[in-house]
């Protein structure tokens, strides 16, 4: 059975004016897919009132902690000593959150606990290695 991770946070959304919205957050790992980290936000604050899930490489909210980090539709960086914020880009716009980096630091080290950084390829390569060994089944 693969280990699932999810741990609740607060994060604040910035609005285009500026303002801070106070909202939760679920930070969400699995074991079955190493590389990659979730973050899901409740429907009340998405454009069609459904859940939003963005998913993004782990070590990239591992590098975005202490630097800013990544060039695609993620980006993430340190805000002062205690934040972090989570720029997402999409078709339809782009959303800033804030979070507090000792709860995005805890979340990760819990990711490490189940599957360390050098794992991560060992469990790819052994995950690929049964789909041909049992032909897809």
């Amino acid at each position: 059975m693969a280990v699932t991770l999810e741990q609740s946070a607060r994060a604040r959304l910035i609005t285009p004016e500026g303002r801070e919205r106070p909202i939760p957050v679920a930070l969400r790992y699995a074991a079955s897919d190493p590389l990659a980290v979730q973050v899901a936000f409740p429907p009340e604050v998405s454009l069609d009132g459904a859940e939003v899930t963005w998913v993004f490489a782990r070590r990239l909210l591992e590098e975005g902690l202490d630097a800013p980090a990544g060039t695609g539709d993620v980006h993430v960086w340190p805000c002062g000593r205690a934040r972090t914020v989570l720029e997402f880009h999409a078709p339809h716009g782009l959303a800033l959150v804030q979070f507090d980096r000792g709860a995005l630091r805890r979340f990760l080290m819990r990711t490490y606990a189940v599957v360390a950084a050098e794992g991560e390829e060992v469990g790819l390569d052994l995950d690929r290695g049964l789909t041909e060994l049992l032909g897809g089944v």
